[in-house]
């Protein structure tokens, strides 16, 4: 049976990076207490409402199990740039605002729908196949040579969205990753339960990535209400192998990027988003720096073929 060479990068649109709560009504309060020590300054005061509800979390893209971060908490942080289990596999990962300029470097940047191109995500492409990310050095670190995203720098923890009766709050919960929830890891917060240096700065980190991705969402708003975003097929040949094909994947159009009227033009470029457009399509230019980098790591003694351009389609 021949290998499957057609990598598939849809991927469920509420898992990627932003989640939300889905409470439960309750009428006991066995988990309040525990709720309640949910640390502050994104944290979420359930006592304040009434009745009592159960938050049902999900963890989100590339996190096995969240749950809320509590003052109490010790946590065994990763060594810098080095790379939890999970993220070792990931073929793309989210990227925030003003992560564009930096990624273009070393990424092709993609926009991908989990919900059939009702929303779009903007994505680093890590990859070439499924599970498979090229910037995993030997010593289980990200490549110490290119842009580390946002999303691995701020893990283990992440933000959430909570939502009640249907209603999405202005809340926002810090959470962490229940496995590293440990005795033997660092404090967040001292015995007054002040933030601790440490947590000041990864918390600095958390928050600005969570209003960057925002931004994020709303370029890509706006680029579906403008039906600028059309699919596409990365076609690469690796030498000596049969080609892959990456599917999955919009790219914004040229010839309807252009047909913009000035206005349009005009108002994307005040709100910088026309900027981040044509990172993008410069982007897509790495693709043959993916292909370069997966022949390296397979046969350091050959060169990769080429990647036609044409075939971009």
């Amino acid at each position: 049976m021949e290998e499957d060479r057609t990598p598939d990068l849809r991927i469920a649109n509420a898992a990627l990076s932003q989640l939300s709560y889905h409470p439960e009504k309750r009428a006991d309060s066995t988990r309040s207490a525990g709720m309640r020590q949910i640390a502050g300054n994104g944290g979420y005061n359930r006592s304040t409402h009434s009745p009592e509800i159960i938050l049902d979390i999900n963890p989100p893209y590339g996190y096995q199990e969240i749950v809320p971060l509590a003052k109490t908490h010790k946590v065994l942080l990763p060594a810098e740039r080095r790379l939890p289990v999970l993220f070792r596999n990931l073929t793309a990962l989210p990227l925030s605002f003003t992560e564009f300029a930096p990624a273009v470097h070393d990424y092709p940047i993609a926009f991908i729908s989990g919900d059939g191109g009702s929303t779009f995500v903007a994505m680093a492409i890590l990859g070439l196949e499924a599970q498979q990310n090229l910037f995993v050095a030997d010593n289980e670190t990200w490549d110490a040579g290119v842009y580390l995203p946002a999303y691995v720098r701020r893990y283990p923890f992440c933000m959430t969205r909570v939502t009640i009766d249907g209603k999405e709050q202005s809340e926002r919960i810090a959470c962490v990753e229940k496995r590293a929830v440990n005795a033997k890891g660092e404090a967040l917060y001292d015995s007054k339960g002040e933030p601790l240096p440490v947590w000041d700065h990864l918390r600095k980190l958390l928050f600005e990535f969570e209003a960057d991705l925002a931004r994020t969402e709303e370029l890509c708003r706006k680029l579906h209400e403008l039906q600028l975003l059309e699919t596409f097929t990365a076609q690469v040949a690796p030498q000596g192998e049969a080609p892959i094909a990456l599917t999955g994947m919009h790219r914004i159009s040229e010839e309807k990027l252009q047909a913009l009227p000035a206005a349009t033009l005009q108002e994307l470029a005040r709100n910088g988003m026309l900027s981040r457009v044509y990172t993008h399509l410069l982007s897509l230019d790495n693709f043959q720096r993916l292909l370069d980098r997966r022949a390296a790591l397979r046969t350091p003694e050959k060169t990769a073929r080429k990647v036609d351009p044409k075939k971009l389609n």
